[in-house]
């Protein structure tokens, strides 16, 4: 088994004339989780979305577990990127009986996903009525119906009230000690800084540091310093 869950190796992507990733690398080790920091517009949902096959890099490489990312490794990633993919007419329990239908995935896995989102006890109230909190954690428990060893959450704690945010950094820290390796994306430095083992700071498409947390004795600093020298903001 690889150190690293995942290793992105020069990857750039290019829209038209505009390139959003410009010779990206980043490795995420096993088991932790990783926070890939920027402002809005920096080019992190792009990265995200090549990593779970929505987008294809101009150049570059994606490593999974050690061997070349293909499209079947998606059968081990969940992810969550923008808005949660819910039928508000449907309740939790229907929502993910759609999505288990689809992977072959037991009624037991979907109550043990219910409980590991906390939404358990929803019972048949309808996905629309629920809190934004409640919509987002529901999108998690389908990104893990499959029993994903990796999961990508982009922006997951966006409108979110404290108490929401509270819940669910402290869902997502509870994931590397499940086996799952969470990459999560924010423009927020005090989440990230709660939240993540490692970090990766991307300003204008590209990679302006990588390392461990406690490499970082003063994060807002490091993060007002690479964006004053890289300047500029992607897709």
């Amino acid at each position: 088994m690889a150190e690293n869950m995942v290793e992105v190796k020069h990857l750039t992507k290019v829209f038209g004339k505009q390139k959003a990733l410009d010779d990206v690398s980043i490795h995420i080790p096993e088991h932790c989780v990783y926070g890939l920091l920027g402002p809005n517009g920096a080019g992190k949902s792009t990265l995200l979305k090549m990593l779970t096959g929505i987008l294809r890099p101009t150049s570059g490489e994606i490593t999974f577990d050690g061997h070349p990312w293909s499209r079947e490794d998606l059968w081990n990633i969940g992810s969550l990127i923008e808005t949660p993919p819910i039928y508000e007419n449907l309740s939790a329990w229907e929502n993910l009986k759609v999505r288990a239908l689809m992977l072959g995935v037991s009624e037991a896995r979907m109550r043990d996903v219910l409980e590991i989102v906390r939404l358990g006890d929803t019972g048949k109230k309808k996905a629309g009525a629920f809190s934004l909190g409640m919509k987002q954690r529901l999108g998690i428990a389908i990104a893990l119906l499959n029993r994903p060893r990796f999961l990508v959450l982009d922006e997951p704690v966006n409108g979110l009230d404290p108490i929401g945010i509270q819940e669910l950094r402290e869902m997502i820290r509870s994931f590397p000690q499940q086996g799952i390796t969470v990459l999560v994306s924010s423009h927020i430095l005090s989440e990230i800084e709660q939240t993540a083992d490692r970090i990766g700071i991307i300003v204008g498409g590209k990679l302006g540091f990588e390392g461990w947390m406690d490499e970082c004795e003063d994060l807002e600093k490091l993060f007002m310093k690479i964006a004053a020298e890289k300047g500029g903001t992607r897709r």
